[in-house]
């Protein structure tokens, strides 16, 4: 258990070293007194341990790990983020490509998203997201960003669990 209590602290200090640098590498990030523009085509898209290799990141505005901020995301074609949760609410906006939110004890679980949709996550809310054709959206945390992964159960489990590629099925021998 202290191994993985060590890789998850390790894992997070370094997701908030990079988110942070890439915030501070934006235009006016945490300053709310200026003006900016940041362009889709400017921003600097990372990869963080915490999610899987398919989706990258780049906040646009404020530092995420100390509080509110603006997360411009891509997701691959396939790439999923399997159930967690966050403590802060969070609020997503469909720029591009096709996506499915799946939310627990909801009756809106498995809805589609698309171009123009919004979606409202309460903080502590387990949910996951999929994306089924290239999906760009921007990602509104009202609070410090973290991620807690949680099993079938509901019981959290550390990052390096939840990110495991899937079992496939053994083939059968004829």
């Amino acid at each position: 258990m202290n191994c993985i209590r060590k890789f998850t602290v390790t894992t997070g200090l370094a997701a908030m070293m990079v988110l942070s640098a890439m915030a501070q590498n934006n235009a006016n990030p945490n300053d709310n007194t200026k003006a900016g523009v940041t362009t889709a085509a400017g921003a600097k898209l990372a990869v963080l341990p915490v999610f899987p290799a398919c989706l990258t990141l780049s906040a646009q505005r404020g530092d995420p790990f100390k509080g509110p901020a603006v997360i411009l995301i891509k997701m691959t074609p396939g790439c999923k983020v399997v159930w967690h949760w966050h403590s802060a609410n969070e609020s997503l906006l469909m720029i591009s490509g096709k996506g499915k939110i799946e939310m627990k004890d909801e009756a809106t679980t498995g809805g589609p998203v698309a171009p123009g949709d919004y979606v409202f996550l309460p903080g502590k809310h387990a949910h996951q997201f999929s994306c089924a054709a290239g999906c760009t959206f921007f990602d509104v945390t009202e609070g410090a960003f973290d991620i807690h992964y949680i099993d079938k159960d509901g019981k959290e489990i550390p990052p390096e669990q939840a990110l495991k590629p899937a079992k496939k099925p053994a083939a059968k021998s004829k």
